[in-house]
């Protein structure tokens, strides 16, 4: 996989899946980061993840990557180049815990391999992504289904966001947010990640 330099994600940007994890709606892009070490390319193999840690959770998500620095008044297909489809995997009752204690979620969303992600396509552009779902499937059977045109806040809102408050340069990526529709992973599950009917990527969960 080519160089990624910093991997920014953003929650509860689907109302329907801050709903049914019963949070509120934010008024604001809510991000937080993954170290590199928690990145994996899905090409078909197993995936190796925490088993013994509580319930974990698959989020899909569309994710984007940044061609070059934000510049006030630059259009979208400007600073995007590429984007991936991938899964922000997240260790639900960790989680959990360090909100009651008003922890980070660090522990809880970046451990190794919980930033599965597709091969890089080029970016199609933002009316073709309004134009086509992407689609988790588990076991054959659809698990999440989302369009970037559901979202709170849209790319371009994210990108200025995220540039404001952290930087973005070439070669970060950013995790859009993911759909309602997430669910625990058991071991042995198999995943693929469809873009409208094209399958970008597979891998099978294993727990350990």
């Amino acid at each position: 996989m080519q160089t990624i330099r910093n991997i920014y994600c953003v929650g509860r940007n689907y109302k329907l899946h801050a709903a049914e994890l019963g949070n509120e709606v934010p008024t604001a892009p809510m991000l937080f980061g993954k170290p590199t070490h928690a990145l994996v390319e899905a090409n078909g193999q197993e995936i190796e993840l925490p088993g013994n840690r509580g319930e974990l959770h698959y989020e899909a998500e569309l994710v984007i990557h940044i061609a070059r620095p934000f510049a006030e008044g630059a259009k979208l297909e400007d600073i995007v180049d590429k984007m991936a489809l991938g899964i922000d995997f997240t260790l639900r009752d960790v989680q959990s815990e360090l909100k009651k204690k008003g922890y980070p979620w660090m522990l809880a969303k970046g451990f190794p391999n919980s930033a599965v992600v597709t091969a890089f396509r080029p970016f199609p552009g933002l009316q073709a992504c309004l134009e086509t779902d992407f689609t988790l499937v588990k076991n054959g059977e659809q698990a999440q289904r989302g369009n970037i045109g559901d979202v709170i806040f849209d790319l371009m809102t994210i990108i200025r966001y995220t540039n404001e408050h952290f930087g973005l340069d070439q070669g970060d990526i950013i995790y859009t947010g993911t759909p309602a529709g997430v669910a625990a992973t058991k071991n042995g599950d198999h995943f693929s990640f469809l873009w409208g009917s094209e399958n970008w990527g597979e891998f099978t969960a294993r727990l350990v």
